[in-house]
């Protein structure tokens, strides 16, 4: 059963196309009626579609693909959409399949600034209605080998569920030297822009 809230305005659950726990959980946080539904979308094809895109281009395509598929079965509902692209100097990383990726790419990102392009698609009346994407840079600290080890030994399997191989919300923390960037966009929902893009809408209390 969706959770209630006096914040939410419409009438139904805002809709999430994803079934990700932690964005279903700052949307929950912040007061929002939330309701979750997998959008069916092949990354990987509209990637390919998508060829030439800059990164943060391609979050944004990405997330607009999963809002407009899930809006396109629900179209009375407020849908958002939402991803995340990991870009190092241009290059878009995916998540590690086993250890062995998630340690090739630690080896990467060590000692370098890389960006987390969080891009959100709202669809109202069975479309994309807006879009914007969110950018915050991570520094992490050099590592050798032994150190990578050290972390993924630390990090369990978890390091396949993300992109960059880490949980800023576990002992991922350790890697990094510097954040610059909102919380919630790095876990990948800029709440901000996002609540006020609903507020505007009429859709919040407040």
């Amino acid at each position: 059963m969706p959770q209630t809230s006096s914040l939410w305005r419409d009438p139904e659950p805002l809709l999430l196309a994803s079934t990700s726990p932690t964005r279903r959980m700052l949307l929950g946080s912040a007061g929002l009626t939330v309701e979750t539904r997998a959008p069916g979308v092949d990354e990987r094809a509209v990637e390919a579609e998508a060829a030439g895109l800059s990164p943060q281009n391609l979050a944004e395509r990405l997330a607009a693909a999963k809002a407009g598929a899930v809006a396109a079965r629900a179209p009375d509902r407020v849908v958002i959409g939402a991803d995340q692209v990991l870009d190092l100097d241009g290059t878009v990383f995916h998540k590690p399949a086993d250890r062995a990726g998630a340690a090739a790419h630690l080896a990467r990102l060590q000692g370098r600034t890389h960006a987390l392009h969080s891009a959100v698609a709202l669809a109202v009346g069975g479309a994309v209605a807006d879009r914007f994407v969110v950018t915050a840079r991570l520094t992490m600290r050099p590592l050798d080998e032994a150190g990578i080890a050290a972390y993924l030994d630390a990090a369990g399997p978890a390091v396949t569920g993300s992109v960059g191989a880490y949980q800023l919300e576990g002992v991922g923390i350790h890697l990094f030297d510097r954040i610059e960037g909102d919380h919630s966009t790095i876990l990948g929902l800029p709440l901000l822009p996002l609540l006020a893009r609903l507020r505007a809408r009429g859709l919040l209390a407040f």
